[in-house]
């Protein structure tokens, strides 16, 4: 239900732009009245031209930006006296209207105006809003919208048919809201609504009051009814749910192919009532419930069925098998789709679908980041909404698939996805890095991310990890972090900070294995628990990562990276530290060994070896400084500069060097390297790998 949330002391002192920007993020807070990315705002101002003369201007959100977060910035201001003769015209392409409204703007540096543009410049009132509220949409979706409008609105509002924004649908809204000046909104057939008011108050007020309306209708009418049908299935409960989601997660994400993508899991009430019901496959395989919808949910989802009745093996068996062979057919019936309605130039996008519907289960989205995502999964909420509210009514209705094609292949939205970010090397990939609070681990974090990976912290000390993955969040976007817990000894820690990684983002592609400790003894004083203590973190634990990233990289059949974090004392001894040596060294022949294994599914595992790695490090902290300056006979403040002499290049090793080692064999860079060694220590000649 919509709630007018306009604050007089919030607006107080505001002027007419800013108004504009406030009215904008109202409307944008809701999102069950308008889309993230979709509808659009408008109010006519004077202001000054660069000679200081005035110019009529109307203020008109730029193309791509979202209502919720848009500031001055991202309006662009046209002049009027050149748009308003446009009404005269008979015609105008897409082309034509572009270039000419770009000659209108006032100044040269204003984002590329609206595609909806001319809608607000043919209205007369001075501010106007174009939303696409879930309710209005439910009738404008009816194949028998026309009616259900009159019965709402009486004769207080128009409607047009569908067709593509553009000129023609502009002039048509303008002459309607000109020619009829008893009307208060104009309702677009399968896209959504129209409506202005000559107060920035008034407007918004007026707005909040239709959609209002609109809702109370639907409401009434879906009273004590199953607007999906019956219930067709037995509902899992939520653990149940969240474990096959953790299960099939990264088989999706496999079978969906290259480039990867981030998965996104929901078993939201209004979800499972839809996915659950007698009528959701047919109604899911109309089409989008609103245009905006298209370019992030695709014309349609992917369902799966399976026979849930039972949790037994071979029911889980046919789950799977279901939902590889559901997105292989996808992805055919969407390249068919692509091939039937292509123009020359068009590129197909990724074929694979949006949102995947699965009975009992849920809704798992995909995007190229966990942002898009999200996107994808609120817009089918929205999606279910409209047609929850259109069976109210009758039926739901919506675009032909040409009519589809021609929004979500459309040059104009396209530009709005131009005006993006471009894709870093490491977009869509998912990086578990073990000890990332501190040191290398977390100097690896940050640049992962900032290569565009999206990172799990992992590690025993929590509240670190959830610093670290707290401010990359921060730094690169939204859920770019994710911190668990994680002792690497732990065989069910180690597995449930898997699931957990699975669960945020559907599945892995980078696995460093880092966590680590040390201790310096001469052999006649290592004590056996000293050496099982090395061996259980430094050997069994990246044993034990490196197995449960081997069942995700199965699963998801796209191959993977797995480093280890070794140390020069992997390849060459050192006395009065046999323990640590030796594990460090059965780190590197593990490594060797996976790489042979991991092969054949194109998994590649590598080593970096640093050494003296001082900088940020827990593991010098902890007493390893102190022990290794004993051990050369000198004071501990000394001990970089002695570090520093020992090298051939006269340098030291910092965390962020070894992470520029490990952003080489995450990424593609080194395709085809496996089995590789690369050391990161200035230059020690002993260590040189022959």
């Amino acid at each position: 239900m919509p709630k007018n949330l306009w604050n007089d002391s919030e607006a107080a002192g505001l002027d007419a732009f800013d108004l504009l920007v406030y009215r904008s993020h109202l409307l944008g807070a809701d999102r069950a009245v308008c889309n993230i990315y979709g509808g659009n705002t408008g109010s006519k101002t004077m202001e000054q031209d660069f000679r200081g003369n005035p110019v009529r201007t109307l203020w008109v959100k730029g193309s791509g930006s979202d209502l919720a977060t848009m500031q001055r910035k991202d309006f662009a201001g046209l002049r009027m006296d050149d748009i308003e003769p446009l009404l005269e015209r008979d015609a105008m392409s897409d082309q034509e209207m572009t270039a000419y409204l770009t000659q209108c703007l006032i100044a040269p540096t204003m984002p590329r105006q609206s595609i909806e543009t001319l809608l607000h410049g043919f209205i007369p009132a001075a501010h106007t809003d174009h939303t696409h509220p879930d309710a209005v949409i439910s009738l404008a979706c009816s194949p028998n919208g026309k009616k259900w409008m009159r019965e709402m609105y009486g004769e207080r509002a128009a409607w047009v048919d569908y067709i593509r924004p553009g000129f023609t649908l502009s002039k048509q809204i303008g002459l309607a809201v000109r020619n009829n000046p008893h009307i208060e909104c104009v309702v677009m057939g399968k896209h959504g609504l129209v409506t202005w008011g000559d107060e920035p108050k008034a407007t918004y007020a007026h707005t909040i009051s239709i959609i209002q309306e609109a809702e109370d209708f639907i409401t009434h009418r879906a009273s004590g009814r199953r607007v999906f049908g019956a219930s067709a299935t037995t509902d899992l409960n939520a653990q149940g749910r969240r474990e096959i989601a953790e299960s099939i997660m990264p088989v999706l994400r496999g079978a969906a192919g290259l480039p990867r993508s981030i998965l996104r899991f929901d078993d939201s009430p209004d979800v499972l009532s839809f996915v659950n019901s007698e009528r959701a496959k047919e109604l899911s395989c109309i089409g989008a419930a609103c245009p905006d919808h298209l370019v992030h949910t695709k014309r349609t989802p992917m369902f799966v069925a399976w026979d849930a009745s039972t949790l037994l093996s071979a029911n889980f068996q046919s789950l799977i098998s279901n939902l590889r062979k559901e997105m292989s057919e996808y992805i055919e019936d969407y390249k068919k789709y692509f091939d039937a309605n292509k123009t020359d130039g068009d590129k197909m996008f990724h074929p694979a679908p949006r949102v995947v519907l699965i009975p009992n289960v849920g809704m798992i989205t995909t995007g190229k980041d966990a942002q898009l995502a999200q996107v994808s999964a609120d817009l089918y909420h929205r999606a279910i909404r409209v047609m929850g509210g259109s069976n109210a009514l009758d039926e739901f209705n919506s675009l032909s698939a040409a009519e589809s094609y021609a929004i979500e292949y459309w040059p104009l939205e396209l530009y709005k996805l131009s005006q993006r970010p471009p894709d870093r090397e490491l977009t869509g990939r998912v990086a578990f890095i073990t000890g990332a609070a501190s040191g290398i681990g977390r100097s690896t974090a940050y640049r992962l991310a900032q290569e565009g990976a999206h990172v799990v912290i992992a590690d025993l000390n929590l509240e670190g990890a959830q610093n670290v993955a707290s401010d990359i969040t921060k730094r690169f976007g939204f859920k770019r972090g994710l911190a668990v817990q994680c002792d690497v000894t732990d065989e069910e820690q180690v597995a449930n900070a898997f699931r957990e990684t699975v669960r945020a983002y559907g599945g892995v592609d980078i696995v460093v294995n880092n966590a680590g400790l040390a201790s310096s003894f001469p052999v006649t004083e290592t004590t056996l628990a000293e050496w099982n203590k090395l061996f259980d973190v430094l050997a069994k634990g990246y044993f034990l990562v490196a197995r449960e990233a081997f069942k995700i990289f199965q699963q998801q059949q796209l191959g993977g990276s797995v480093i280890f974090v070794a140390s020069k004392n992997g390849l060459i001894a050192s006395k009065n530290a046999s323990a640590y040596n030796a594990a460090k060294a059965a780190e590197i022949h593990l490594a060797r060994s996976l790489a042979e294994e991991g092969g054949a599914m194109g998994v590649r595992v590598n080593v970096v070896n640093p050494d003296a790695v001082l900088q940020g490090s827990s593991i010098w902290d902890a007493g390893w400084r102190e022990a290794r300056a004993k051990g050369m006979g000198i004071a501990p403040e000394q001990l970089e500069e002695a570090y520093r002499q020992r090298t051939t290049l006269k340098v030291n090793v910092y965390p962020e060097d070894i992470a520029e080692a490990i952003l080489f064999f995450a990424s593609d860079r080194s395709a085809k390297t496996t089995g590789g060694i690369l050391n990161v220590d200035g230059g020690l000649v002993a260590a040189y790998v022959r």
